[in-house]
């Protein structure tokens, strides 16, 4: 398929990621699809906001830098990445090295081909590498519950690699500051009729002393997220 006519807007929630930011830009960069990368600091103490700063200052047009002025969550970083999103289709990207870029190509070929509105990254469907057991069972019943309460049948709910037409992400109002963003946009793609479809991705975790963020609240918090979208009118 060619995707040379593409414009794909890659947003990136930093926060603390001073040690992956520059492999990851690396990688991004080396995706002929990553046309726009939007990178969103919410309020860095590691020295990632002054090195993207320094970044800023070489005037590359490819990039976009915004910061917040104090920590508010993931949800809080995607929602102003999205807002400011230019390219025909967005997708969501770590500032870790959790995930591959190579993986956009697959990502972005269900929708061009009308078979998909939003198509999600399965890890549990791919090459899945060093997931720890406590993450690997969370995401799992989390995704269970999202089956159970939006009677649909996906495998991987909690997964970063989200690809959107722009023109869908940015009609969808997001409330959710922090983790529960994902429990929160797929409920809400869900309750408008949106067509999700999986394609296995590779995943490469990394543990809680490497930079892993996402604890056990966050699981409790996605749980009442999913049950609150889904009882709303």
């Amino acid at each position: 398929m060619d995707f040379s006519q593409i414009k794909l807007s890659v947003v990136i929630p930093v926060y603390n990621e001073r040690e992956t930011l520059p492999e990851i830009l690396k990688r991004i960069r080396a995706v002929p699809l990553a046309s726009e990368i939007i990178l969103v600091d919410d309020c860095s103490r590691d020295g990632s906001r002054e090195w993207l700063q320094e970044m800023e200052k070489r005037g590359d047009p490819q990039l976009k830098f915004f910061y917040h002025e104090r920590n508010q969550g993931k949800g809080a970083a995607l929602r102003t990445g999205f807002q400011h999103a230019s390219g025909d289709f967005v997708i969501v990207q770590d500032a870790d090295l959790e995930y591959d870029p190579q993986d956009y190509p697959k990502l972005l070929s269900p929708i061009l081909e009308k078979r998909a509105d939003v198509v999600y990254g399965s890890r549990f469907s791919g090459q899945n590498r060093e997931m720890s057991r406590l993450h690997r069972y969370g995401n799992q019943f989390l995704t269970r519950l999202t089956n159970l309460l939006y009677q649909t049948s996906i495998t991987d709910m909690e997964t970063c690699y989200k690809m959107f037409q722009t023109s869908i992400i940015q009609k969808i109002r997001i409330e959710s500051d922090r983790f529960n963003f994902e429990p929160e946009i797929t409920a809400k793609i869900l309750r408008r009729g949106l067509r999700i479809l999986e394609v296995p991705i590779s995943y490469q975790g990394r543990s809680f002393l490497e930079g892993k963020k996402i604890t056990w609240k966050d699981g409790v918090s996605a749980v009442w997220t999913l049950v609150k979208f889904r009882c709303r009118a």
